[in-house]
């Protein structure tokens, strides 16, 4: 009944109000300024409303993601961090202080600015894996997988069975919306994003046949665990690191080459992390796919350290400053 009166005030509004006087001039109107903001909101509000694209429909459109990792477990910088435009932002469960439930925390941080967010795991093993994946993360990424065996391990905790040996607790679970999400269970293998971390010298030497392995999307390499296997942990820029990197990121990308000759064959993107020897722009222009680029706390120690360097030279400079003009003062109260 109540819509049945609106529509119907509605209509009598529209039939009793005077008819608006014919246009003269053949010239556009310029829009107001209020409806060009009612426009632009609209629009900003369109773009809102509309879903997210998932990781990895991102990377097959070839698209190279830039992201952070998440260190502090806060939601506020997890939120500034999706607010400030990157891609994607890992919360990282394997060395931060967090667990499940400050992940959680951050997730809905992440959520709220439209950023997807991917859960390193402390362990690749499906205990932590299923736990994080009903929290409704855009992917997970399994540290030290180090052979195609350990790579289908990793897969298999991503998936429910037959297919795998995720627990099944969707009715009631976060990534389904608790339950209100029907589609969930059909569509959430295709969506999630399933990297896995190859950061030893015995991962490395298999690195071309883990990028093989069914359900990898991501072949994630890790520099500077991958130096301290390799005995140069003080030196992760090490030439014989370097070149060991160099080999194994050659390997991913020429099998993404290959793949559309054989499209049936898996071929994982490679994805990366930064480091002060090399920079993500050069991951970026060495073929990588997914690129972290900067943490958390490393950001904010950067930023603290330059904020009190300023702070320390320019209040020697105002001292000096003072004692110039207290001479000057004194002069002139002499006079």
């Amino acid at each position: 009944m109540a819509t049945s009166t609106a529509a119907a005030t509605s209509l009598s509004y529209h039939l009793l109000a005077p008819k608006p006087k014919p246009r003269t001039s053949l010239l556009p109107r310029k829009p107001s300024r209020a409806a060009s903001a009612i426009s632009a909101s609209a629009a900003a509000a369109s773009d809102f409303l509309a879903p997210v694209p998932s990781l990895k429909s991102r990377l097959a459109s070839g698209d190279t993601l830039y992201g952070l990792f998440l260190l502090s477990f806060s939601p506020t910088l997890a939120e500034i961090a999706g607010l400030a435009g990157y891609d994607y932002v890992v919360v990282d469960m394997e060395h931060g202080p967090g667990g499940i439930p400050e992940a959680l925390a951050c997730l809905r941080a992440l959520d709220a600015a439209r950023t997807p967010a991917v859960l390193r795991l402390p362990e690749a093993c499906p205990v932590w894996a299923k736990k994080a994946l009903d929290l409704g993360p855009a992917g997970l990424m399994l540290p030290a997988v180090e052979s195609p065996a350990a790579a289908a391990e990793a897969v298999s905790c991503c998936r429910y069975p037959p297919r795998g040996v995720r627990g099944a607790a969707y009715p009631i679970v976060r990534a389904s919306a608790y339950g209100l999400d029907d589609s969930y269970v059909s569509r959430c293998e295709d969506d999630t994003l399933i990297i896995c971390q190859v950061e030893t010298a015995a991962g490395v030497a298999e690195v071309e046949a883990i990028a093989a392995v069914e359900g990898v999307d991501v072949v994630q390499m890790g520099p500077l665990d991958l130096s301290a296997s390799m005995g140069y942990l003080w030196d992760p820029g090490n030439r014989k690191v370097r070149a060991t990197l160099r080999e194994a990121e050659k390997k991913v990308l020429e099998a993404r080459k290959k793949k559309g000759a054989a499209p049936e064959t898996n071929a994982a993107f490679l994805g990366g992390f930064a480091m002060p020897n090399d920079p993500p722009e050069q991951l970026k222009l060495r073929g990588y796919n997914m690129v972290a680029g900067a943490v958390d706390i490393g950001l904010f120690r950067k930023a603290a350290l330059e904020n009190v360097k300023r702070f320390r030279e320019a209040s020697m400079e105002i001292g000096e400053e003072d004692d110039e003009e207290d001479e000057k003062e004194d002069g002139y109260w002499s006079e």
